[in-house]
C-alpha cells in the first residue's frame, strides 16, 4: 500500500492506495506543534478503525506547504511505517515544464494538482483549489504549467472581517439566498460567499482568455476544481466543469508511480527510524 500525506495550512489530507486505487482517505487538523508520535498514534487508530495493517505500507509520499510539518512526517514515516518517505521537491520528476520566473517558488501542493489533473483530464485546463488560499493554476495540453493566481481563501476572508472590525460577528460560511440582505450575519454571508464566487467567475474567464492566447489551442479549456469549499463554489459558479476534491492524493499517487523505481529503496529498519536525519 501507498500512504500519502498533503500537508496544507490548515488540514492534513491523507490517503492509502492500493494496487493504484484510493480505498481510505481522511481528514486532520495541521499542528505545527504536534510531534510525530502524537501524528502516529492518530493514524494508528485511524487504520485500526478502517481494519488496515499499517505493516501493508510499501511506502510513503509527502506534499506540504508547510515546511516546519516536513520533518515530522519523515520522522513519522520511518518510525511507524519503516519507510523513508518521497517528499514533493526539487529532483522529484513530474513531467511539467514549469514557465514560472523562479521554478521553485511555485507550491508542491500546485505542481501536484497539475500532474492529477493533466494525466486525469487532459489539457488544456485551469485548476482552481480552494483551500486556505484560493489558487488558479493554468496548464497547456503539452504539460507547460504556465503560473497562476492566489487569493485569500474563504475562510481566511471570513476570519479578518471578525478579527479586524469591532462589531462584525463570525459567521457560519453558507451560500445565502439572496445579495440585497437584511441582517448582518447574510449581508456578510453574501458578501464572502457570493464575493468570492463573482471573483472565481472573473479571474477564470481572464486565464482562459490568456491561456487561448498563449497556446493558441481549439480544444475547449476545461475548469477543474478541488479543495475543501469546491462543492459550496461549484453549486453557483458556471464556469466550473468538474469538482474532484481528492485531486492532490491522485496527484500524489501519480509522482509516486513516475519516481518510485529512482535512487535508492526507501525502506529503512525501524530501530534507524528514531534517529535517522532526513534528506529534504
Amino acid at each position: 500500500m501507498l500512504l500519502a500525506f498533503d500537508v496544507g495550512n490548515t488540514n492534513i489530507v491523507l490517503g492509502v492506495f492500493r494496487d493504484g486505487k484510493l480505498i481510505q482517505n481522511w481528514r486532520m487538523e495541521t499542528y505545527n506543534s504536534r510531534s510525530a508520535d502524537e501524528y502516529g498514534v492518530i493514524i494508528n487508530q485511524l487504520f485500526a478503525f478502517e481494519g488496515l495493517d499499517p505493516k501493508e505500507v510499501d511506502d510513503v509520499i509527502i506534499s506540504t506547504v508547510v515546511p516546519s510539518v516536513v520533518f515530522t512526517i519523515q520522522h513519522l514515516s520511518m518510525k511507524y511505517f519503516s519507510r523513508r518517505a518521497m517528499v514533493v521537491g526539487p529532483g522529484i520528476k513530474t513531467g511539467l515544464v514549469i514557465k514560472y520566473d523562479n521554478p521553485g517558488q511555485v507550491g508542491s501542493d500546485r505542481i501536484v494538482n497539475a500532474v492529477a489533473a493533466l494525466s486525469k483530464y487532459g489539457g488544456p485546463l485551469v485548476i482552481i483549489d480552494l483551500g486556505t488560499a484560493t489558487t488558479f493554476c493554468a496548464v497547456t495540453e503539452n504539460w507547460e504549467y504556465l503560473g497562476g493566481s492566489i487569493a485569500p481563501g474563504l475562510k481566511i476572508s471570513s476570519d479578518a472581517l471578525f478579527e479586524k472590525t469591532a462589531k462584525l460577528p463570525r459567521v457560519e460560511l453558507e451560500v445565502p439566498n439572496r445579495s440585497i440582505c437584511r441582517n448582518t450575519t447574510e449581508s456578510m454571508q453574501s458578501g464572502l460567499v457570493l464575493g468570492h464566487m463573482g471573483m472565481i467567475e472573473y479571474l477564470t474567464g481572464k486565464i482562459k482568455e490568456e491561456l487561448r492566447g498563449y497556446t493558441k489551442c481549439t480544444k475547449p479549456i476545461r475548469v477543474i476544481a478541488t479543495g475543501g469549499m469546491a462543492s459550496m463554489m461549484a453549486s453557483r459558479v458556471k464556469c466550473i466543469d468538474v469538482v474532484d476534491r481528492l485531486l492532490t492524493l491522485e496527484g500524489l499517487r501519480y509522482l509516486y508511480e513516475k519516481n518510485k523505481n529512482l535512487g535508492p529503496s526507501r525502506s529503512v529498519s525501524p530501530e534507524e527510524a528514531p534517529i535517522v536525519e532526513l534528506d529534504q
